[in-house]
């Protein structure tokens, strides 16, 4: 089972290109990565995930925090949160591999009313790491064998994606991910003011809007939404719009004001400042260095295609 997902893995990142050397695609809803190296530290925005560790290891930083996972381990993240990430362990003979996949809160409320057990006291984790569990593994398996069939994926993967929230609520991760999906909990109110943030980033949104959505006041949402995302709104907004613009850039080529503009940004100078900032060179020189260090494209290779890096919207292991 491992094998046939490392293999998928591989099959699917293969041609790719990427900055940092983090090699990211996506098929039927399902994230895979391959690094042959160990690579920098990459600036992301995580949804709720899971994200399965097939072959080396790596760390993902948030605030002061840091979760170092490998082999045979599972990373879940519960929240939408700001994170920076580095494959620690990787090389062309044993490339950093891994599986992702988004969690559904929905789907995991629904479950918890139906085995109805009791949450724990409230932890304070965002984010944990387990030994994978051989029931979880085995749905992400099911899923990726389908993805070549897609009239079967769209026919099974509801079911398969109920038994996998099923193994994850009685599984280690349990706890933590009872807590954070609760309706009334602070994770989840915020995560209906993230949902804004995330369909309409490009737009100013007013703060009393997205406090009104998370049914907070303003200072309390501002508090909780840091607590939560490790960012403020506006930081969260702007990180979003950051990491969108550099994935157009590097994934599909636009110009640098196009991305600018279309991602919110007014001035383009004031685009090359923040992005500056965030990925340590702005925008032109960013774009020559992966130019340098790629080379031109091999025959057959391929950008990443639209939404398999570093989107907002993708699970990004």
């Amino acid at each position: 089972m491992t094998e046939d997902l490392r293999a998928a893995a591989t099959r699917h990142t293969a041609g790719l290109q990427a900055p940092e050397g983090l090699l990211l695609a996506e098929a039927g809803g399902v994230g895979f990565a391959c690094a042959r190296a160990p690579t920098p530290y990459v600036h992301a925005l995580y949804r709720p995930l899971l994200c399965l560790v097939l072959q080396g290891a790596k760390d993902v930083t948030s605030g002061i925090q840091t979760w170092s996972f490998k082999a045979g381990e599972t990373l879940i993240v519960g929240t939408d949160l700001a994170v920076s990430g580095r494959v620690r362990q990787a090389s062309p003979a044993a490339p950093y591999l891994a599986v992702a996949l988004d969690i559904d809160l929905q789907l995991l409320r629904a479950l918890m009313s139906e085995i109805a057990a009791a949450p724990p006291p409230q932890p304070t984790a965002r984010v944990m790491v387990a030994e994978t569990q051989v029931a979880v593994q085995d749905c992400v398996a099911r899923l990726v064998r389908l993805v070549d069939t897609p009239d079967a994926l769209a026919v099974l993967r509801p079911s398969i994606l109920r038994e996998l929230h099923y193994w994850l609520l009685r599984g280690p991760h349990g706890p933590m991910l009872r807590q954070l999906s609760l309706p009334d909990s602070h994770a989840a109110r915020i995560s209906r003011a993230v949902a804004l943030l995330r369909a309409d980033y490009a737009r100013p949104l007013p703060v009393g809007r997205l406090a009104e959505a998370a049914g907070m006041s303003i200072s309390s949402f501002h508090a909780h939404f840091k607590a939560v995302t490790s960012l403020s709104p506006l930081q969260f907004q702007k990180r979003l719009r950051l990491v969108e613009a550099r994935r157009r850039l590097h994934g599909e080529g636009v110009a640098i004001s196009e991305a600018a503009f279309d991602v919110g940004y007014e001035s383009v100078s004031h685009f090359t400042r923040d992005y500056a900032r965030l990925f340590g060179a702005p925008p032109r020189r960013d774009l020559e260095a992966l130019s340098l260090s790629d080379g031109p494209p091999p025959a057959g290779s391929r950008r990443p295609p639209p939404g398999s890096r570093q989107t907002p919207d993708l699970p990004s292991p």
